[in-house]
């Protein structure tokens, strides 16, 4: 029988386990990429396990989200990135020189290698066939320090592509249509592996669209062969000896398959307020807008670009609408300037941006009052815009440019026939902003620049023997990280001060809560399925470590905050009984008895007793040996100490 890709990848990565579906696997990583919104904690954490250099085939710190500087927090954090950078054996991609994602594509991605990222869109990699992995900055630190990543070994879900894009159809349109189908919560402990004739039409920025945004499936990862595409790309970049190539066996067998006609595909969107409410651009279609916003990790790349400015040419932006533009890569924007497409987009009226995450991430552009904003990005959860009532549609360059001219929702089939667009036989290639870390014979020459708003990872303790503890919230389904540690402006440049951030956990749902848990001491938060879906972002778990979270108890969580929560050392739990959500109030007082011993003994069922209402609910525990310990050590920095020690 033969291997799919993915199998073959994480076959020749695997130094823990077996390779079994739903066990445990750990796996060797080749590189790693942080950004400054996740990277200061990630970088604290590397110091505190005492690891003088990293240990990877390639580790690269990015300055991409946290670039709005309106005080001295974010440039302070900036600094100190770029001084454990340049100590610790790190490569460090300087504020302007691009979105993580979009340059490690570019400049660092190598096909048949492991990533893992800070950041939840990491599996934009997959486009160039990588498995490239999004995970929290404790799991990156380890990583670095040359400990394995483990994951779930997981099911591995075939598309088959077949047929081509019509004209004016987007690769945003591909993954509009797998969401549709999968649903965000679809993809969970899954890998997609996209197969079939139809990959050879698909560019690899094209392809890194697709795998981006599988990270709104919950999926593990995404990922695309690497083929005569894929080569071509690499020498464009001038990095063709990295190449080799990659596909699935003619025999592998898959555990899902879905097949989709390319051809048959139209213009579609995401509307408010999920990845997965899909709806065509034509049932859309002249709806007003008042925002247009084009770039994120999703779509800006200079093909991306380049599709834009052909729409905008000899065009005005509509009076009614705001139109920003933000490539993604230093390379990108220079290109663009240099072949007169930046001067077409300037004419008509857009609003360039630098290259960096910027509005994706709610670092400015928030829409006006209940504005309808079109973006070209990968998430659209109410007030992540920085607008509490924003209506946020997720679509394509396409659209999202034909949109801002004609100030209505347009279907971009309506602007006629479509050029052909092609990448460059050879980018713009400038390293000059990405840093180099120093030999290390002179590493104790760097000294590491700290702001006094970098404060130390919270304080941890081992496993409780018995956790009894009031409900502090409960909450609903489909609750992402932006509502348990929102994003933005304000609240970004506080991502390495957890007992100030903390101040804004749940702020969304209930603004009481951050004081009430920390009055509380120690408490219980209940939630529905898919809690945690989104961000990698580690602040959701660790501001309500802080906060004295104990235990969180669920009917299902999303893949990457559940480990957050082990790292942190909360206690990850799900109904046996998901009616059983229903017998529990915030404010009740719960208790796990003799918690401690049970989970040393293995058992992954344990007994919750509601002591206001008098029920026994069950509840699920399903710790592996690993995760066991790390959860009794107190979290993974406390037993990756321990490892180390022995």
């Amino acid at each position: 029988m033969g291997m799919t890709l993915t199998e073959k990848i994480l076959k020749a990565h695997l130094v823990d386990g077996e390779f079994v579906k739903g066990k445990e696997i750990g796996l060797k990583i080749d590189q790693t990429l942080t950004q400054d919104a996740t990277g200061t904690m990630a970088y604290l954490e590397f110091e505190a396990m005492g690891v003088p250099r990293v240990k990877t085939e390639r580790s690269v710190a990015y300055i991409d989200h946290n670039t709005l500087q309106s005080g001295f927090e974010n440039a302070d954090d900036h600094r100190f990135i770029g001084s454990v950078a340049k100590k610790h054996g790190i490569y460090f991609s300087r504020p302007g020189n691009g979105i993580c994602h979009q340059v490690h594509l570019e400049r660092f991605g190598i096909p048949g290698k492991t990533l893992i990222g800070s950041d939840s869109h990491t599996p934009t990699g997959g486009g160039i066939g990588m498995i490239a992995i999004g995970a929290g900055g404790l799991d990156v630190a380890v990583a670095m320090g040359g400990g394995a990543y483990y994951i779930t070994y997981p099911k591995i879900v075939k598309v088959n592509l077949t047929g081509k894009l019509s004209p004016w159809v987007a690769a945003k349109d591909v993954i509009l249509e797998v969401l549709r189908r999968m649903t965000v919560k679809g993809g969970v402990g899954k890998v997609i592996e996209y197969c079939g004739e139809g990959v050879k039409t698909l560019s690899v920025p094209e392809r890194a669209t697709i795998t981006n945004m599988g990270a709104e499936l919950g999926a593990t990862t995404s990922i695309f062969p690497s083929d005569e595409i894929t080569r071509q790309f690499l020498k464009a970049q001038e990095r063709e000896e990295v190449w080799v190539p990659l596909s699935a066996d003619d025999d592998a067998v898959y555990d899902e398959e879905i097949d989709i006609d390319l051809s048959s595909l139209v213009p579609m969107a995401a509307c408010p307020h999920s990845p997965d409410n899909i709806k065509s651009a034509e049932e859309l279609s002249g709806m007003k807008i008042d925002q247009v916003c084009i770039g994120s990790c999703t779509n800006s790349s200079l093909l991306d670009m380049m599709k834009v400015a052909y729409i905008l040419k000899g065009k005005t932006v509509h009076p009614d609408v705001s139109l920003s533009i933000a490539p993604g890569s230093k390379q990108v924007l220079n290109m663009l300037a240099k072949n007169g497409a930046l001067s077409i987009m300037i004419d008509a009226g857009a609003r360039i941006l630098e290259s960096a995450c910027g509005p994706c991430i709610g670092m400015g552009q928030s829409p006006n009052s209940k504005g309808i904003s079109l973006r070209t990005f990968n998430r659209n959860f109410e007030g992540r815009s920085g607008t509490k009532d924003g209506q946020i549609y997720l679509v394509s360059p396409e659209v999202a440019a034909a949109s801002a001219i004609a100030g209505v929702f347009t279907d971009p089939r309506t602007l006629g026939e479509m050029p052909e667009f092609k990448l460059p036989e050879v980018f713009e290639i400038n390293d000059n902003m990405i840093v180099p870390p120093v030999d290390e014979k002179d590493m104790d020459s760097v000294e590491i620049l700290r702001g006094p708003n970098i404060k130390p990872f919270p304080a941890t303790s081992p496993l409780d023997e018995t956790i009894d503890a009031g409900v502090s919230l409960k909450v609903g389904d489909n609750i992402t990280t932006d509502h348990i540690m929102p994003a933005g402006a304000k609240i970004l440049p506080l991502r390495s001060n957890i007992p100030e951030i903390s101040k804004h956990c749940f702020a969304v749902c209930d603004e009481s809560f951050p004081e009430r848990a920390l009055s509380m001491g120690k408490s219980i938060i209940v939630g529905g399925s898919n809690y945690g879906q989104g961000s990698s972002r580690e602040h959701a778990a660790l501001a309500p470590l802080y906060l004295g979270v104990k235990a969180v108890l669920v009917k299902s969580f999303a893949r990457i905050h559940r480990a957050n929560l082990i790292n942190a050392g909360i206690l990850p739990l799900t109904f046996v009984n998901e009616a059983d959500y229903d017998k529990i109030s915030q404010g009740d007082e719960l208790c796990l008895e003799n918690v401690r011993d049970d989970i040393e003994a293995g058992k992954t069922e344990l007994t919750i007793k509601n002591k206001t209402t008098g029920e026994d609910i069950p509840v699920l525990c399903e710790l592996t040996g690993r995760t066991k310990d790390i959860v009794l050590a107190g979290g993974l920095l406390d037993y990756t100490r321990e490892s180390l020690s022995k």
